[in-house]
C-alpha cells in the first residue's frame, strides 16, 4: 500500500463532499452538502483539508478547522489504517489539533484514542 498524504486541490473538492454526505451520521452535523455551498467554502479552506492517495487513488480526507478534525475514509478501503495515518500525518502539521467525537462512534473514538488521544470533555445536550 502506497499512501500519500497531499494538499486538498480543486480536483478533489468533489470527492470530499461526495464521501463527506455518504458518511455523515457520522459527523456532527448531518446536512447533505450541496455542491454551490462545498465550493464557496472550499475555495475559502481547502487549504486546511488533505487527502489521502493509495497508489494515487483518493481514498480518505482530513482536515483540521480552527484546531477542530474531521476525517472520513471511504468504505471500501476503511479498516486498513488508512484513517490513522491520516490523523497521524495531520498532527505533524496541526499540533493543537483536537476531535470532538459523538458518543455513539465508537469507530472515530477507537480511532483517534489508538493515535494517542484521550478523552476529556463531553457535550450534553437536549
Amino acid at each position: 500500500m502506497g499512501l500519500e498524504f497531499v494538499q486538498c486541490d480543486r480536483q478533489y473538492w468533489d470527492f470530499v463532499r461526495d464521501l463527506r454526505n455518504d458518511l455523515r451520521e457520522g459527523f456532527i452535523c448531518q446536512d447533505i452538502i450541496n455542491k454551490t455551498s462545498h465550493y464557496k467554502y472550499m475555495e475559502k479552506y481547502s487549504d486546511k483539508y488533505y487527502i489521502c492517495l493509495n497508489d494515487s487513488i483518493p481514498v480518505g480526507w482530513i482536515g483540521s478547522m480552527n484546531n477542530d478534525i474531521r476525517v472520513a475514509t471511504h468504505p471500501d478501503h476503511q479498516k486498513k489504517g488508512i484513517a490513522k495515518f491520516m490523523v497521524n500525518e495531520l498532527m505533524k502539521l496541526c499540533p493543537k489539533a483536537f476531535a470532538k467525537v459523538k458518543l455513539n462512534n465508537n469507530t472515530s473514538q477507537k480511532l483517534f484514542e489508538s493515535c494517542g488521544f484521550v478523552k476529556k470533555y463531553y457535550i450534553l445536550e437536549r
